[in-house]
């Protein structure tokens, strides 16, 4: 998975920019500026909660095309622009041909690029990760004939197939399960922990995943909006998984981080004002922008389609206020 999404010349990410109607998929940023008006808002909130720090670092993983940083900096300097002069802008990606993009959507914003975590500079900070966490990857067990197997990729015949290969792990299990682990994505949660134990600052993680560890088979592969084979083109298609939430949840707070219950995008949505915000834009508009608007809103977070699937994690520093909305329950 790794070597399919990551390779330096041939890797999924490396080469092409996969979002979109033209790509393979679209995330909620390319859907409506208003999710990242909404993220902006609530990033705000954080800063507000760390004191209103003169300087810190808004660092964004795995930005896509910058639409999300992009949308964020333009509500920040509309509705705080102490904040807005604040902002050192960093952005954690690999990709050379994303870098160039989001270089472009992002014009004189003045960022920063990194390929991991361990480059971003010192001091307070406001993390993001949208649909980040779902590309890092997993291995994979199966239970077979009472014990586990790890699943591997062969081939045969100068064919790409799938295989088992006998694992060293413990624990309990039915014929036929299917267990993951994503220990890179531990690793870069509990990076963040520390950082927001050695610093004041906030996380906010958004992703499509399960809110407590559970088996199954979550791997898959989406080639121009459709799901195909894992084993279909590699480095040509996407690969993902969902994310577990409990795992990430244990892993900052392994590290000393404030860790807040989990929320539905739509809980979260809904709470940061997205009815009233898209009620603002649809009063001036026409018909046909008022349909657009509504199935922008609908795409988000109807409970059928992005609302309840994508989950939301937010973590801080220890001893910061807790970050609207998730000390609602």
């Amino acid at each position: 998975m790794a070597l399919c999404l990551g390779a330096p010349d041939h890797g999924y990410y490396m080469s092409r920019d996969p979002f979109g109607a033209e790509g393979d998929f679209i995330t909620a940023p390319e859907v409506s500026q208003v999710f990242g008006e909404l993220i902006g808002v609530w990033c705000a909130g954080a800063w507000a909660a760390m004191g209103q720090p003169a300087a810190f670092n808004l660092v964004e993983l795995g930005p896509g095309r910058g639409t999300l940083m992009a949308d964020m900096l333009r509500t920040l300097a509309r509705a705080a622009p102490a904040m807005r002069a604040a902002a050192a802008v960093h952005l954690v990606d690999m990709s050379p041909v994303l870098r160039s993009l989001q270089a472009r959507t992002l014009g004189q914003a003045g960022a920063t690029w990194h390929e991991s975590l361990d480059s971003l500079p010192d001091g307070p900070t406001i993390l993001v990760a949208n649909e980040f966490f779902d590309a890092i990857p997993i291995r994979q067990f199966e239970r077979r004939d009472g014990r586990w197997h790890e699943r591997v990729i062969g081939l045969r015949e100068d064919k790409l197939v799938l295989g088992l290969a006998m694992a060293d792990l413990g624990g309990q299990g039915s014929d036929g399960d299917v267990i993951e682990f994503a220990p890179a994505r531990s690793d870069i949660a509990r990076a963040i922990g520390s950082r927001l134990r050695q610093h004041p600052g906030a996380a906010l993680i958004i992703d499509y995943g399960h809110a407590q560890t559970a088996p199954g088979d979550t791997l898959q592969a989406m080639r121009q909006h459709r799901q195909v084979s894992i084993l279909e083109t590699p480095g040509a298609t996407d690969l993902t998984s969902h994310v577990d939430f409990e795992a990430l949840a244990k892993a900052l707070a392994a590290e000393g981080a404030a860790v807040y219950p989990l929320l539905s995008q739509r809980a979260f949505l809904l709470a940061m004002g997205i009815e009233q915000r898209f009620a603002m834009l649809s009063a001036r508009a026409d018909a046909t922008t008022k349909a657009v608007l509504a199935r922008q809103m609908t795409r988000l977070a109807a409970a059928d389609q992005m609302g309840n699937l994508f989950k939301i994690l937010a973590a801080t520093s220890a001893g910061l206020a807790t970050p609207y909305p998730f000390g609602r329950q």
